[in-house]
């Protein structure tokens, strides 16, 4: 609950709405279409059409036509995209870590040395390849 809280928050701070923040860190690798997107987020495409939309209007994802299927719409970052889900899981990495300044020094230096990984793995488990190696805390 504490990390969602903390996506919440952040996601504002990046003026996305935590569906959109979820959203483009799921397509931060590349190209999705949109029914495997929806099931990967588990909503209605209906649901994410609307999400889709709204990113688009704002300029941080674009509609591209898949090149195996014609008929196929896939969701892709823009630069702009990019940049925001790069800065967004920047942040919370980062609130996550100060996080622990409560903690005792031991247990404290444990958890920021995982941190980074940790967060790679939830990163990766959003999105459909390998995290990026430069993300930092």
């Amino acid at each position: 609950m504490a990390v969602q809280y903390v996506q919440q928050d952040i996601s504002r701070e990046h003026d996305l709405t935590p569906q959109q923040s979820v959203m483009m860190c799921a397509i931060v690798q590349g190209p999705v279409g949109m029914a495997e997107l929806a099931d990967h987020l588990h909503i209605e495409k209906s649901t994410l059409t609307g999400l889709v939309d709204r990113a688009e209007r704002r300029g941080l994802v674009a509609r591209t036509q898949d090149p195996s299927d014609r008929r196929a719409v896939q969701v892709a970052l823009t630069l702009r995209g990019r940049e925001v889900v790069k800065a967004f899981q920047r942040a919370i990495t980062k609130r996550l870590t100060a996080q622990l300044d409560g903690l005792p020094a031991g247990v404290r230096k444990h958890l920021q040395a995982a941190l980074p990984t940790t967060a790679d793995a939830y990163w990766n488990s959003l999105s459909y390849a390998d995290p990026p190696s430069e993300r930092t805390p």
